[in-house]
């Protein structure tokens, strides 16, 4: 009996011995950089980007209420406030309102560079609870406040500010860069980057790498790290929406059935909520987790460093953080349409749903609604695709130098700042451009913190205006550091 619980001891030890040497063998992925001097930014830049927010550039659902009059003034700003870039760099037109710049390099050999950005943004729904004009570019207290400074005229003008900048100092990059700018992400780029990116595939363009918007510097949103961690996108999340319909016998209110329309597609809602896909670690979850998991204290440090046998508690604790934490480990559902009935006394005939999944890396759309089938299991629910239907992206790898390359000027421009690639959960325009380069990034130079990060699409969008003078550094630097 003594040999049997001695045995069993060193099992222990060995056990825990084995999770101690895998924590302390994980050494910091973050490499050092030496921080530059930042650059002076005018102020009329700064009076630009203003100028920018004011026009109206709204992406709206239906196509009736597209405002072109906006879009062509957004394309006579750019003429008007970047006279070099409009005279120097080869510039198309795409649907009208969509632009693509050619910088030639000095080597057109080498593959280029591509940047991205979108110059549509959302409507305002509420606008009476917006605290100040959501046009207006007002700025207060040092932020710049208006509809576009988060996504994504900040993109486009940062880049527009940069380029500008290098070509009075008559700087010509190694590597050709093209700036794709669409206008109407907002709404699939069907028109815009759609466009763009086969025309590319079209010339034979393919690129070093692409990047696009994405994931930023956030601040304290990372549980058990105080620094700043910069998120680089290395894949996004697809996104399917199934309808759901239910066609049974109605009646008056008086005399109901002991199941209606509404009680069957009610159900079947409630099953696809209380059964969600399972969670996993997707791939760029696991590079999160080798990069910033050194940096973290011992507990989480170990639980990183040994996640094949505590995987069960870090997804339990993604999963209970809810929101973002929730969706970087699953294919998320949500219910967004619900219609039935048309007065208070008669039972509907019909009742209808939508619910929209953002798809995890590794899952697909197809197995996405054999799911809501098989979880579903009433042949009296229809299900259907609807709308737009987009797989996740492939994952870029983050060991190659396009990835090191934007890694490096993250650190030069914010120093002390952690980085680590990332899932990026929303959609952008970069998706289409899967067959102009393998190397897809998704970041976006500014800060996302608990004060802004509910803004984005929301009331007071805003940012403040030392992020937006630090965008214009960023891609300055990255265009001389990329050779």
């Amino acid at each position: 009996m003594k040999k049997f619980f001695l045995g069993l001891l060193l099992l222990f030890l060995g056990f825990v011995a084995y999770i101690l040497i895998n924590t302390f063998a994980t050494t910091s992925k973050q490499i050092t950089v030496e921080p530059i001097t930042k650059i002076d930014i005018e102020q009329d830049a700064i009076s630009r980007f203003q100028q920018a927010l004011r026009i109206q550039t709204i992406s709206h659902e239906n196509v009736e209420d597209f405002d072109s009059t906006a879009f062509s003034a957004f394309n006579q700003l750019i003429i008007d406030n970047y006279p070099m870039v409009d005279s120097l760099l080869e510039h198309q037109y795409f649907s009208e309102y969509s632009h693509l710049y050619k910088w030639e390099g000095k080597k057109p050999s080498l593959k280029p560079v591509v940047l991205m950005g979108h110059l549509d943004v959302v409507p305002i729904a509420s606008p009476d609870k917006w605290t100040v004009d959501p046009f207006a570019g007002t700025i207060k207290d040092d932020i710049i406040w208006g509809r576009g400074t988060i996504d994504d005229k900040f993109t486009v003008i940062g880049i527009l500010e940069a380029t500008e900048m290098l070509l009075k100092e008559g700087f010509k990059p190694e590597r050709t860069f093209y700036f794709s700018f669409g206008h109407d992400e907002e709404v699939s780029g069907k028109y815009g980057a759609v466009k763009i990116a086969q025309y590319m595939q079209e010339q034979g363009i393919e690129a070093e790498f692409v990047m696009d918007e994405g994931y930023a510097v956030t601040q304290k949103l990372v549980p058990g790290i105080d620094k700043d961690v910069a998120m680089i996108g290395v894949a996004e999340k697809g996104i399917t929406s199934i309808a759901l319909q239910v066609d049974m016998k109605g009646g008056h209110s008086s005399q109901p059935a002991k199941e209606t329309a509404i009680d069957v597609l009610a159900n079947a809602v409630a099953k696809l909520k209380a059964n969600p896909l399972p969670a996993t670690f997707s791939e760029p979850m696991e590079g999160f987790m080798d990069a910033l998991g050194p940096e973290m204290g011992f507990v989480n440090r170990m639980a990183f460093a040994n996640r094949g046998i505590f995987k069960s508690i870090i997804l339990s604790t993604y999963e209970g953080a809810g929101g973002s934490g929730n969706a970087l480990i699953r294919t998320t559902t949500s219910p967004t349409i619900f219609q039935a009935g048309i007065k208070e006394n008669v039972i509907p005939t019909t009742a209808r749903a939508v619910v929209n999944f953002r798809i995890i890396p590794g899952q697909t759309a197809e197995e996405v609604k054999q799911h809501v089938v098989s979880t579903i299991n009433d042949p009296r629910v229809t299900v259907a695709f609807h709308g737009f239907n987009n797989d996740p992206s492939a994952v870029s790898p983050h060991n190659v130098e396009a990835y090191e390359l934007i890694n490096k000027t993250i650190k030069q421009i914010f120093p002390e700042t952690l980085t680590a690639p990332n899932l990026v959960i929303g959609a952008t325009d970069s998706r289409h451009f899967s067959g102009v380069s393998k190397n897809i990034y998704r970041f976006v130079p500014y800060h996302i913190n608990e004060q802004n990060i509910d803004s984005f699409h929301g009331i007071d969008e805003h940012i403040p205006v030392e992020d937006y003078k630090d965008a214009i550094r960023f891609y300055r630097q990255l265009m001389l550091n990329t050779k």
